[in-house]
């Protein structure tokens, strides 16, 4: 099981991203646009995901991922439960949300930077 720890140790190394306490909730953002974001009781971790995307991701993996509630469908957004992510998949969640969040040109520089996390 990850911890918002451990998504914060990877977050602070992408460039241009920060960390913000909105309502008691940890939250990642780019700028204006937040990337990922906790439950107040840091169980569910919601990303950044293609709309289009998610209902496969969601039926395929029911256990580990769940759709946005209702007034959040209309942004590109998924849900994860944080005790079925482990430390393999979380930096490619993240990292993904990131890459939605920053100007392409961003993402290229950090992908062929050696940094200690890589997008595969």
């Amino acid at each position: 099981m990850i911890t918002v720890e451990d998504v914060r140790r990877l977050a602070s190394t992408l460039p241009r991203s920060s960390e913000h306490l909105i309502r008691d909730r940890v939250k990642f953002r780019v700028g204006s646009i937040v990337y990922v974001a906790f439950s107040h009781d840091e169980t569910l971790m919601g990303f950044g995901f293609p709309k289009e995307e998610r209902a496969a991701l969601v039926a395929a993996e029911p256990d580990k991922f769940q759709l946005p509630r209702e007034s959040d469908m209309r942004f590109n957004w998924v849900v994860a439960r944080m005790a079925a992510i482990d430390a393999d998949e979380m930096p490619e969640l993240v990292i993904e949300a990131w890459r939605l969040a920053v100007p392409k040109k961003v993402y290229a520089a950090y992908i062929s930077s050696a940094g200690p996390y890589r997008a595969r």
